[in-house]
């Protein structure tokens, strides 16, 4: 049983080894952790060819809803770019809570943060420079956008994650953004908290007390409510939009109370005034107030959302009697694309902005898109490892030659009661490994519901304390903390960011465990 775990884990371990001690991308890494689990899977576990192959391309369909929308979401950045939009909203977000350096985190990288990253625009590309701008450190400047949307990182590219975990957990998404938004409100303040620690200390803690409170509860409790309330319901892959629009209102409603100023154009240089003047702010924010209103119809307006999710499914059967539905109309990814298009009327693109998207594009997409994806064919080939064609459909002859029983076997003897707790450091583990919350949930669901199945214990809380897990992966993500040091030309900082963010990570993972013990066994 001891040699068929090490094998089992092997692929993770080449996966981690290749990353940290080699310093390898995580595509390649990945290709080379998949091509190791097609090995272990065939040789020791009995998988043939055929299976592995099979179970590779099962879930590199089963990705679409985070592969897909990771290329479409990089399009439609890169359209933003060279139109120059973004760097229209860049211009006024610098404007923002100038005298109030509490508010000003919360509003740019809990509000802000939330929802940019659900709408599937990239945090750590875009906040770096503007906090730089506005006179914070480097340090701080990669730092604080690689964790202020990690609560609500579920919600990210339009509920992407939470489309996959409802997917591979057979649960409908509303159940599904139940079970999540029931840690949000703590672990969202709790970031604001580790936010102004990093910048402050205990000083800005102190002071900034109220408004990281009232962010944190707007932002979770925005999930809560749209997971909750009946009403609010078909917004729920929209959760992330809504809860960080509210998180922003919040903040400047906090600050127009206490009579502070909101905006402040003299903090523009004259680059940025010319930038204000040529371009609206309606105008360069056109691609995403289309897509949201897509979104808000096809998802708020029944027979359309009927139409799209149920009737055109669209499934896809790789494994027999094993199909992936695509709802390749109903997924963000196409709308995405739609609205990236149809903002073409508004912003009119010169055929330069045309080449450079491309151009930006074709640079830029395949490697996350394959990175993406590359977690999901090995989630997929563990598995459905040991796997034997029976009359037409799959099944487990022998449950020792199954990796993922393994580990299930081996994770309720020696975790125990305790398991629940441990799941979400796997959460963290599998998201510092993938770069992805997505990713951690198609490695970790099938394991956890062995698991959980085995110990009597809900599996969704359990797999759900994982994938939060995986989200705060975020601030010590290689991948991600070297993207926001480049922004701003301070490659080599990223290192002194994971020493200080593994502490914070730790103690929010750590309060999400205590959290799921206590959802699961009070």
């Amino acid at each position: 049983m001891v040699g068929s775990l090490l094998l089992t884990l092997l692929p993770i371990v080449v996966i981690v080894l290749l990353m940290t001690w080699r310093h390898w991308a995580a595509d390649v890494s990945g290709v080379v952790g998949w091509l190791v689990t097609l090995l272990v899977a065939g040789v020791f576990f009995h998988t043939s060819l055929e299976v592995g192959l099979r179970a590779s391309l099962a879930g590199t369909i089963a990705s679409f809803p985070v592969s897909l929308m990771v290329a479409a979401s990089i399009f439609q950045i890169s359209f933003m770019e060279a139109t120059g939009a973004l760097r229209r909203i860049v211009v006024f977000v610098k404007m923002l809570a100038p005298t109030d350096r509490a508010v000003q985190i919360m509003l740019l990288n809990v509000g802000a943060g939330t929802l940019l990253v659900s709408i599937g625009a990239t945090p750590v590309s875009i906040l770096p420079p503007i906090l730089l701008a506005l006179g914070y450190s480097a340090f701080v400047a990669v730092a604080l956008p690689a964790i202020g949307f990690d609560a609500l990182c579920t919600f990210a590219l339009l509920g992407a994650p939470l489309v996959v975990y409802a997917d591979l957990t057979g649960t409908p998404l509303v159940q599904s953004a139940q079970v999540f938004a029931k840690f949000l409100p703590v672990i969202s303040t709790m970031i604001g908290f580790g936010m102004l620690w990093i910048v402050g200390r205990w000083k800005l803690v102190k002071e900034g007390f109220i408004p990281c409170v009232l962010a944190g509860v707007t932002n979770g409790g925005m999930a809560l409510a749209i997971a909750w309330i009946p009403a609010l319901n078909a917004g729920v892959v929209l959760t992330g939009v809504i809860a960080g629009t509210a998180t922003i209102l919040m903040m400047l409603l906090y600050l127009k109370l206490l009579g502070k100023p909101i905006l402040d154009p003299n903090l523009l240089t004259d680059e940025d005034r010319a930038v204000e003047r040529n371009m609206s702010l309606g105008k360069a924010l056109s691609p995403w107030l289309i897509l949201v209103f897509l979104l808000m119809v096809t998802n708020f307006y029944g027979p359309i959302y009927d139409f799209l999710f149920k009737a055109m499914a669209m499934p896809v059967t790789v494994i027999p009697n094993q199909p992936i539905k695509t709802r390749l109309l109903w997924n963000a990814y196409t709308w995405v694309v739609i609205s990236t298009l149809l903002s073409v009327l508004i912003l009119r693109p010169s055929g330069k902005a045309w080449r450079e998207t491309l151009t930006k594009w074709g640079r830029r997409a395949p490697r996350p898109t394959l990175a993406a994806a590359i977690f999901f064919a090995i989630a997929f080939v563990i598995n459905n490892s040991g796997m034997q064609n029976v009359g037409g459909a799959w099944k487990l002859v022998e449950p020792s030659s199954n990796m993922i029983w393994v580990l299930a076997n081996a994770s309720s003897s020696f975790f125990g009661s305790f398991y629940p707790f441990v799941s979400a450091f796997l959460g963290l583990f599998g998201g510092f490994v993938s770069g992805s919350e997505a990713s951690t949930i198609a490695m970790f669901t099938k394991y956890h519901l062995l698991t959980s199945e085995m110990l009597h214990v809900d599996a969704l809380l359990v797999t759900a304390a994982t994938a939060i897990g995986g989200g705060l992966a975020s601030v010590i993500s290689p991948a991600k903390l070297q993207n926001a040091a480049a922004t701003i030309d301070a490659l080599g900082i990223e290192s002194q960011v994971i020493k200080t963010a593994f502490a914070i990570s730790l103690l929010l993972t750590t309060i999400t465990a205590v959290m799921a013990m206590i959802f699961i066994y009070i």
